[in-house]
């Protein structure tokens, strides 16, 4: 009866052992999918005066960190960036960004020091709210 009950209760420690490895390496996959996608993330300067007066939106998403704004021109100026969602890891200082892209008047800005995939994602949904991507 003991003997039973010790390999009863192996099985369950391999089993979850097992389990725990699929789940680590399934989040591990993610984190380098994350990586790639953020490294893989380029950002194109847009000739503003080309947009029309308006309000657009644009997004981005690169699993950990997603970045929903509102970017507002007037006669080719950005006048306004409002941010409507940012998920982010550590990267709540990145939103500064914003007010750099509104200050230089382009989208490809340094990033925040510390923060700098959210930046870069925080710029690309700007540019996909210029380009109505």
């Amino acid at each position: 009866m003991k003997q039973s009950i010790k390999k009863a209760a192996a099985a369950i420690i391999a089993f979850a052992i097992l389990i725990g490895g699929i789940a680590l390496a399934a989040y591990l996959k993610q984190v380098a999918d994350y990586k790639r996608s953020v490294s893989e993330t380029s950002i194109e300067e847009i000739c503003l005066s080309d947009i029309p007066n308006g309000v657009y939106i644009g997004e981005c998403d690169v699993n950990f960190i997603y970045a929903k704004v509102e970017v507002t021109i007037k006669n080719g100026e950005i006048t306004g960036i409002r941010i409507l969602g940012h998920k982010n890891e550590r990267g709540q200082a990145a939103e500064a960004v914003v007010d750099r892209i509104v200050a230089e008047q382009r989208i490809d800005v340094d990033a925040v020091s510390g923060a700098t995939n959210s930046s870069t994602v925080l710029k690309k949904a700007v540019e996909n709210a210029l380009n109505n991507d």
